[in-house]
Order: structure tokens, then C-alpha cells, then sequence
């Protein structure tokens, strides 16, 4: 008995750190699809663009691995998540090239893409923003956006409907309880300031 209860304390703190329970969805300015992930996301970002959401997605290129800059030195180019996930959106879910763009710069973190598109927001005047992350990292990208972008700026944190972490069964499969683990030090060093 004890122990349920421990886990059932524990699930509900875990859940209520790791998770952002955003307002529910309004027109926003822009779609931001966070690197991590070539496909999930940019699904996520046809279906709020297809729903007049957004006329705008930008995509990170994604990071990069060590490897691939040996390649280029040889010749060979290795599309990015962010090419990837463009090459979906605009050939096979016929969103219009001219609504999609993948910014040029190679991120190492959160931290920096929000910084990497802070010149854009300001010159464009945006002020709603989607973020799309996993569903364990929604509440330190809005945090992240937040923080980086300012109090003028309305963040809205998402995850696509296709990534199935679920914050109150987080201990029930090993990728849940992964993802939990690995998010939360990385929740708490932003919070105690981490910049980068």
C-alpha cells in the first residue's frame, strides 16, 4: 500500500514538472518544429497548417553527428532531419514550399534554437508561436521559448498525437520511464538558469 501510494505521489509530481498543459490551440504566426524528429513532427505541422493554424512552418535542421562532417569534407551530403521533414511536407502532404522553411543554422540544443529564430519574431512582429517537441519536453521548450523570446510572446508547447509518452504511466514501458529520466536534470538545469 505503501509503496502505490509512493508511486502515485511520485507519478503526479513527475507529470506536473515534465508536462505543459497549454491553452488550447488559437492562430498562431508560426509552427516551430524543434529538431528530433523527421517525421512525427512535421506530420503535427501539416495537419495545424492544413487547419488554417499557421501560415508558416520553420524547421530546424536537427543536430548533427560528428561523422557527417567527414562526409561533406569527402563529398557527400547527408540530408538533415530538417530537409527530411521539409522533402515530406512539401512532396507527399502538399504543404506549399513557399510556407516551409528550414533554418540554415545547425542547433546543439534547445536553448539555441529558441535563440536561433529571437532576429525573426522580432522583425516579423510575431507574438503566438506553436513549438513542436516531444510530449516529455513540451514544459522546458515552453520554458526554453518563453524565457528567450519574452513575456510579449505567447508560447504554445505541442507534441505531435503520434508520440504516445503518457506523463501518469511514465514507469510502464522503458522508453517512458527513459524519457522521464533523461528530461527531468535537463527541466531542472534550465530552471537553476542553464542558458545553453
Amino acid at each position: 500500500m505503501v509503496l502505490a501510494l509512493a508511486l502515485a505521489a511520485a507519478t503526479f509530481l513527475l507529470a506536473g514538472l515534465i508536462i505543459d498543459h497549454p491553452d488550447p490551440l488559437a492562430p498562431a504566426d508560426v509552427i516551430y518544429v524543434l529538431g528530433g524528429s523527421r517525421i512525427s513532427r512535421a506530420l503535427e505541422a501539416s495537419d495545424l497548417y492544413a487547419s488554417a493554424t499557421a501560415p508558416q512552418i520553420i524547421i530546424s535542421q536537427g543536430a548533427q553527428e560528428s561523422a557527417e562532417n567527414e562526409l561533406a569534407a569527402r563529398g557527400i551530403h547527408v540530408p538533415t532531419e530538417g530537409e527530411v521533414a521539409r522533402d515530406i511536407l512539401v512532396g507527399r502532404l502538399n504543404v506549399p514550399a513557399a510556407a516551409v522553411e528550414v533554418l540554415p543554422d545547425v542547433p546543439d540544443n534547445t536553448a539555441q534554437e529558441a535563440a536561433m529564430i529571437l532576429g525573426r519574431v522580432r522583425a516579423n512582429h510575431w507574438s503566438r508561436i506553436i513549438v513542436l517537441t516531444d510530449c516529455a519536453s513540451t514544459r522546458r521548450a515552453g520554458f526554453i521559448f518563453r524565457r528567450t523570446l519574452g513575456p510579449d510572446i505567447a508560447i504554445t508547447a505541442r507534441c505531435a498525437r503520434t508520440d504516445h509518452y503518457n506523463p501518469w504511466l511514465w514507469w510502464r514501458s522503458r522508453s517512458s520511464f527513459r524519457e522521464t529520466f533523461y528530461e527531468l536534470p535537463k527541466l531542472v538545469a534550465y530552471w537553476c538558469g542553464l542558458r545553453g
